[in-house]
Order: structure tokens, then C-alpha cells, then sequence
């Protein structure tokens, strides 16, 4: 029997998306920040969610934030996935406000707890896209 190696899914960046795969490329997590409230908002958007205001611009978030929940996966939806189960799926909320759909690195899934202090970590995929990750915040 021969196990066939299934590459993983990458994300393609478009016009609207560019900005935030840019600024992963360079170790900066990027978001949309309205100019005329100063909300903060992920995943992209063409207007403020607050105040509906279409003045939208790219900032650079803190990458700090923690664990507002997760799943860990013990089921295979997709192959390439196979040799991690379990794995798991953490929502983060930023220290701006938004929540990101995201994984965890750099730490076992036994030891995820929700409201855990996180950073952001930065995982290339390819030579052309990188992803922000999050690990457990270093202690200061």
C-alpha cells in the first residue's frame, strides 16, 4: 500500500486581500482601520461595520491578543491534513477588537485554554504566501 502526499490548500491573495498578505510577508499583521471612528476590522471589508463610513486604510495591529475559543479536530475533512489530527482551530480576539479564525503553534493542544495570552507568529507556505499564525505570548 502507498500513501500518496497531498499538498495543502494555499490561500490566494486578490486585490482586496493583497495588503494583509504583504504586510505577513513582512512579519506585520495588517487590517483594515476606519479613519473616520477608528475601528478595526477583519477579514476585509469596503465599509466601517460601526459607523458604515467607506473610509477604510491598512494599519499594522499588535499581533497580541487571546484565545476567545477553539476546537481541536480529530476528524480528516482533507487529506493533506491527515498527519496533524488532532489539530486545532482557535479563534483569537485582538487586542483592537476583531477576532481572527486562526491555529495555534508552539503549543500542545492539551495545554490551550480559552482566554490564554497570545502573539502573533508568521508561517510561510510558499514563496509567495505567508500566514499569520498565533502562539502563546512570551512571558515579559
Amino acid at each position: 500500500m502507498t500513501t500518496q502526499h497531498t499538498q495543502k490548500p494555499i490561500p490566494v491573495p486578490d486585490e482586496a486581500s493583497a495588503p494583509f498578505f504583504d504586510g505577513a510577508k513582512h512579519g506585520k499583521l495588517m487590517m483594515q482601520r476606519c479613519k473616520d471612528c477608528g475601528a478595526w476590522h477583519h477579514p476585509v471589508r469596503i465599509y466601517c461595520d460601526d459607523c458604515l463610513s467607506p473610509h477604510l486604510a491598512w494599519q499594522q495591529a499588535s499581533g497580541k491578543g487571546e484565545v476567545y475559543n477553539f476546537a481541536l479536530m480529530h476528524y480528516v475533512y482533507h487529506p493533506a491534513w491527515a498527519n496533524e489530527v488532532p489539530y486545532n482551530l482557535t479563534v483569537v480576539k485582538l487586542e483592537e477588537g476583531p477576532v481572527m479564525e486562526t491555529n495555534l503553534v508552539d503549543c500542545k493542544n492539551s495545554d490551550i485554554k480559552i482566554g490564554m495570552p497570545v502573539e502573533v507568529a508568521f508561517v510561510k507556505l510558499s514563496d509567495d504566501v505567508t500566514v499569520p499564525k498565533f502562539r502563546p505570548a512570551k512571558k515579559r
